[in-house]
């Protein structure tokens, strides 16, 4: 759609790195201020921000690299070319989180509290990361003939506008996750509630979204890889929220 916003001499813009900073930035700005209201030091959650976007985009690039092997194989030096988009969620969560946990652990800070911190800013930051992947052109939809469709330079056929779709969702899923955590600060519950939470709210999502995705093929029984990631974090949350529901359910 608009991969370069502007250009100043030599300095290019790129869409989706812009976004990508944005959601770094309002992440990192209300998780701290979450963080003041959890008494967990300011500075240690900027520092964790930090380290979850540096995590995030090696793990997403790495296995998004992966899956494009034969392409990247022939073309090596697009692997560094993040403006141009790549970036698998999956990869980047996984990849993140256990960087996290182990920073967590050195600084001896609270693990599951502080993963349940930042986990609806998760979901914003991602929310916003697509507007980037919509604006850059990645992540497409499959061909449509709706009036909602949008048209895509690379190709201009129409196509589901999943991109928009998949941020409204996560918004949702944010506003979601972020009445939890009102609600259940002052409360008992049990740690990690609401990461788990996100984990089985996003896993159904994206399973559904996945299949007005365009750019992933089926590899089993009409589903995608993602579909079958999707399928068992959704058993595994799903599991966990049933066994601890008495602490779930709010009274």
């Amino acid at each position: 759609m608009h991969p370069i916003l502007f250009q100043i001499g030599p300095l290019t813009i790129y869409s989706y790195g812009l976004m990508v900073a944005c959601a770094f930035i309002v992440g990192t700005y209300l998780a701290s201020r979450e963080a003041i209201r959890q008494n967990i030091p300011e500075q240690k959650i900027v520092d964790i921000a930090l380290i979850l976007a540096i995590s995030g985009i090696v793990g997403g690039r790495l296995l998004y690299v992966l899956q494009n092997f034969d392409f990247y194989l022939k073309y090596p030096l697009q692997i560094i070319m993040l403006h141009k988009g790549g970036l698998s969620f999956f990869g980047g969560l996984f990849f993140a989180l256990i960087c996290m946990l182990f920073f967590l652990k050195l600084q001896n800070l609270p693990v599951l509290k502080t993963v349940d911190l930042f986990t609806p800013y998760l979901a914003l930051g991602h929310a916003i990361g697509r507007i980037g992947c919509l604006l850059n052109g990645c992540c497409y939809g499959k061909q449509t003939s709706h009036f909602f469709a949008l048209y895509f330079p690379a190709d201009n056929i129409p196509r589901y506008p999943v991109q928009v779709y998949s941020s409204l969702g996560l918004v949702v899923i944010f506003i979601i996750l972020r009445f939890w955590q009102e609600r259940l600060r002052d409360k008992p519950r049990f740690q990690g509630q609401i990461f788990i939470f996100y984990c089985f709210l996003y896993s159904m999502m994206r399973f559904f979204m996945e299949y007005l995705r365009g750019d992933h093929q089926p590899v089993f029984a009409g589903v995608n890889v993602y579909q079958l990631v999707s399928i068992v974090i959704f058993i595994f949350s799903g599991a966990l929220l049933w066994k601890r529901r008495k602490g779930f359910l709010l009274k």
